[in-house]
């Protein structure tokens, strides 16, 4: 096992420095170190390391130990620290300081307003706050939001407003095992919404712009006309659209799904992918010339400026920015060294994105993006060894194969953590989704460069469209094949690592041909197993209750070990994308594998009972007394708006617990919190709150 660890700090010594600096910003991520703290620590560590330095030459190799431990106390610091730099609230000047004061905001517009079903949305940036009468610097972004009951706002990027808004918090969905909106927005400084009306902002005369962002959105919104007016199809425009520049505004929800559930979703998000498409162009036109030092050079400088104007002209969102500085480190590789060292560069390419971005860390497509690197650098050509073809055809689809089949090895405990789901015929989807979407762009690329000529322009418009129409359809029969996705499958954090040493050990066995490779997969797997079974086993004894927050529907969960019943709105489990977004992540989570089935408890309207417990969801009246003495009851659940009172249901509840779920309006629900505070009632509320759970 040693030597394959040296083997890797020889091969990639670069890794060497990611790895501390990434456990430095898990560190101040979970843990919160004080900046003082990890000021004096780094300190400490430079000056260590210096003596270190200083001390003869026997003794460095006597106490060498000091010189490494020193080199990583220093990166562990500066991951620390830049990731409590990078988190907006420890700003002085963050807008959520202090925000009871604050009465207006000067904000600069960062994109084009995007039309939603009842408003305008836009991403503006906050840059100043008045504060007590006093206009003072403030940093952070804000989504605001444009009634359509009222005219649309002439606004584009740069555009400035003064805006008087009651700023609110962007609520997660918090619902079991859902993704949090809220902490992935604020890891790209948007902590706060704000709905305006046309009397609470004021758009300025001047604008606060790029010259240079402001052509890049200029090429970008000229791109979007030419495929509007080329391509007719809504589908096929919404996937031209996503894969040439990552507009997906218009992408059908369906759609989308299937290109998830057959493993192919990475062609329609700009990535290395697309990347890899365009320097495969320049490459191309670069190998007609003479081959040499400037060649490579001038190969290099191009490469490098129109993989980062396409990046830019894609929207720089932190997917494609990522794929743009690792391909910058590929191509300066290949400039600089005679023996290009892949491992190395994609190395440095993480760690400087890091030093960036560090909450990038959490990032699926981050993730992804260099785990499938990794892989394919690694396993792609011991795969290719397996078969040999002379036929050029059948050699270049093995390829494909090859490469499909070294990515999945690193991607595969990624993909199932983050969706929970397996593509069965992912082989299939990419033997076929690769070179379309490949063309696709090809073609993409020449409509815009000969859009001026019309019929030019409509010729490629329409094998443009046919391509993606062709390609939709095979991605729709794929998804429809039987057995092709294996779904609700549950991964934690400590199972994934086991199963990562698993594959880890498995590799060096199969690449090494070492023995310690097998004992270290084996030894993972076992405890990958006992995990998976000691979770399974917390799971079959589990019992409690849950009010999701769906916003205007009813939707409640009551489990008994992994099985559940559903009381609430049709409609939720009729709707794919309610369901799959609000109800599958915490079916998944709980492991819940049969619907209505519960042996212990039952529902009467308006009562969930198991004999012991008693769990009323109000409606509509309050139930009539048959009794003179309260209804005993562990939980109120109100739902769909009621006309009641508080007092009232206390008179005929004896029960502290009230909830207030996601179908009433937030007036109402403030309206009955404050007379449960006077009642000395516990309550909760589902839209604020998240999700309500209660252990049975």
């Amino acid at each position: 096992m040693q030597q394959v660890l040296n083997r890797i700090k020889n091969i990639a010594p670069f890794l060497r420095l990611l790895l501390p600096l990434i456990t430095g910003i898990i560190c101040n991520y979970y843990f919160r170190p004080d900046i003082t703290l990890i000021g004096i620590t780094g300190i400490l560590a430079i000056i260590l390391w210096v003596l270190f330095e200083l001390i003869p030459l026997h003794l460095k190799y006597k106490y060498y130990w000091i010189h490494g431990m020193a080199l990583n106390l220093i990166f562990i610091c500066l991951g620390s620290g830049t990731c409590f730099l990078h988190t907006i609230q420890n700003h002085s000047s963050w807008i959520g300081n202090n925000l009871k004061t604050k009465t207006a905001f000067l904000v600069t517009i960062l994109e084009e307003p995007v039309e939603k079903n009842k408003s305008f949305k836009v991403l503006s940036r906050a840059e100043f706050a008045n504060t007590n009468n006093k206009w003072e610097p403030a940093e952070g972004n804000i989504l605001l939001y444009f009634t359509k009951n009222e005219p649309k706002p002439i606004l584009n990027y740069g555009s400035q407003l003064i805006i008087n808004p009651v700023l609110q918090d962007i609520p997660a969905a918090g619902n079991p095992g859902s993704f949090n909106y809220r902490e992935y927005l604020l890891f790209q400084n948007t902590g706060y919404q704000a709905f305006l009306n046309r009397d609470q902002y004021t758009i300025l005369k001047g604008q606060n712009q790029s010259v240079f962002y402001s052509r890049i959105f200029t090429i970008r919104k000229t791109i979007l006309q030419i495929l509007d007016k080329f391509i007719t199809g809504n589908n096929e425009k919404g996937i031209a659209e996503a894969l040439l520049i990552g507009y997906r505004e218009n992408l059908d929800r369906e759609l989308l799904q299937s290109y998830s559930n057959t493993g192919v979703i990475h062609i329609i998000a700009i990535s290395g992918l697309h990347l890899a498409m365009i320097y495969g162009i320049i490459v191309f036109i670069f190998s007609a010339s003479r081959p040499g030092k400037w060649t490579s050079i001038a190969k290099a400088v191009v490469s490098i400026c129109i993989l980062w104007i396409f990046s830019l002209v894609a929207g720089n969102a932190p997917s494609v920015q990522r794929s743009a500085i690792m391909f910058t480190f590929l191509v300066l590789g290949e400039v600089l060294s005679r023996k290009n060292n892949i491992y190395n560069n994609l190395a440095a390419s993480a760690f400087l994105i890091l030093i960036i971005h560090p909450f990038s860390l959490w990032d699926a497509g981050f993730q992804l993006s260099y785990a499938a690197v990794f892989s394919i650098a690694i396993f792609s050509k011991p795969i290719l060894k397996w078969l040999h073809f002379n036929n050029k055809i059948v050699k270049g689809i093995w390829n494909l194969i090859a490469v499909s089949l070294a990515a999945q090895i690193l991607t595969f405990p990624i993909v199932v953590f983050h969706f929970h789901r397996f593509p069965v015929f992912f082989l299939f989807s990419n033997l076929f989704a690769i070179p379309i979407s490949g063309l696709i762009l090809y073609t993409e690329l020449f409509l815009v460069a000969l859009s001026p000529f019309e019929s030019a322009g409509r010729l490629i418009g329409q094998i443009t469209e046919k391509l993606i129409a062709a390609l939709n359809h095979i991605i729709y029969r794929a998804d429809n094949l039987p057995f092709g996705l294996i779904d609700n499958i549950r991964l934690s954090i400590p199972e994934s690592l086991f199963l990562y040493a698993t594959i880890t050990g498995l590799g060096i066995w199969w690449l090494q041909k070492q023995r310690t490779g097998v004992f270290i997969a084996l030894t993972a797997f076992m405890l990958f197993s006992a995990l998976a079974a000691l979770d399974l086993a917390k799971h079959n004894l589990q019992q409690k209750i849950i009010v999701y927050n769906i916003p205007k529907f009813q939707a409640i969960d009551v489990i008994e070990g992994r099985k559940n019943l559903f009381i609430g709105d049709s409609a939720v489990l009729e709707n794919a994308f309610l369901n799959n977004f609000h109800l599958l992540p915490s079916r998944i989570l709980h492991q819940i594998t049969a619907t209505n089935q519960l042996l212990n408890y039952s529902y009467h309207p308006p009562v969930i009972t198991n004999g012991e417990r008693k769990i009323f969801i109000i409606n509509n009246v309050i139930p009539d007394l048959q009794f003179q003495t309260k209804i005993k009851a562990d939980v109120l659940i109100i739902s769909k708006n009621p006309e009641i009172e508080m007092t009232e249901l206390a008179k005929v509840f004896d029960c502290n617990q009230y909830v207030f779920d996601a179908t009433n309006p937030l007036w109402k629900i403030r309206n009955w919190k404050k007379a449960c505070d006077s009642l000395h009632l516990r309550h909760y509320s589902v839209p604020e709150q998240g999700a309500f759970e209660m252990e049975l």
